[in-house]
């Protein structure tokens, strides 16, 4: 109790006095850190680049050494291949980032007619939308009603959570093509390092089947870290070595069935 009698606000201890504020900034919870990757897009590119790269001229140089081939012709080949499979790739790339923008300012313009056309309808739609995650309709008008003031925000209110699309940076095309046409040519070169110093395509072809593994199991278990499932890297790196080696040997395979 205070002097004028009423009942201190300050927190006690089991003693009665007040809590120190040294206590009470031992009592707080520790500062939390959220850790979220925000660089999905990049990341993608990468994976995609760097796995194909690794896979295909991989598969390639094995079906030729399955041929009997020499390395000369093995390495030309497969040098070929990775110009002609990063330029492809960057291509594909491009127009599949390009075509994510234009399907983003269609629904947009879309959108900037309807919350003028039919402003009811679209403020109903917010409403509904909040109420999937649990917000009561008294509680949501308020919202409704400040989002309606405000017509830019509407508008990307709806685009994020009625279509559930973000809009693309403006150079996202460029940098996919970019990124994916060079992760692919740095995948692209690791099956072919050994035929580059080793003359017997025979010897060369292990070399690489033992070069290009332990670069998927690598690229696996970094993949598993950068898109934030640090509880199975070896899990990644496994899946990752298996599929490599299975297009491999499928290829060479079939090459040495057609020889």
């Amino acid at each position: 109790m205070t002097e004028n009698g009423a009942t201190s606000s300050k927190p006690q201890t089991e003693g009665g006095g007040e809590l120190t504020k040294e206590l009470l900034e031992r009592q707080r919870p520790e500062e939390h850190k959220e850790k979220h990757f925000l660089s999905s897009e990049r990341v993608r590119d990468i994976i995609l680049g760097v796995s194909d790269g690794l896979t295909v001229p991989f598969a390639l140089a094995a079906g030729l050494s399955g041929a009997e081939s020499t390395s000369r012709i093995i390495l030309v080949a497969g040098l070929a291949e990775v110009v002609a499979g990063s330029i492809s790739m960057g291509l594909g790339g491009y127009l599949a980032a390009q075509s994510e923008a234009d399907h983003y300012m269609r629904e947009l313009k879309r959108e900037e007619k309807e919350i003028i056309d039919v402003p009811d309808l679209e403020a109903a739609e917010c409403g509904e939308i909040l109420a999937q995650y649990g917000v009561e309709a008294e509680e949501a008008e308020p919202v409704v009603r400040a989002l309606t003031r405000n017509p830019h925000h509407w508008v990307r209110f709806m685009m994020k959570f009625e279509l559930g699309l973000e809009k693309p940076e403006e150079t996202r095309a460029i940098q996919s093509a970019a990124t994916i046409a060079a992760s692919y040519a740095v995948g692209g070169l690791f099956p072919l390092l050994p035929y580059m110093v080793i003359s017997s395509a025979t010897h060369a072809v292990i070399a690489s089947v033992v070069v290009t593994l332990a670069a998927l199991l690598l690229f696996g278990y970094v993949k598993a870290h950068f898109t934030g499932d640090d509880k199975a890297p070896i899990k990644s790196a496994l899946q990752t070595a298996f599929v490599g080696a299975m297009a491999s040997a499928a290829a060479y395979g079939i090459a040495r069935l057609i020889h």
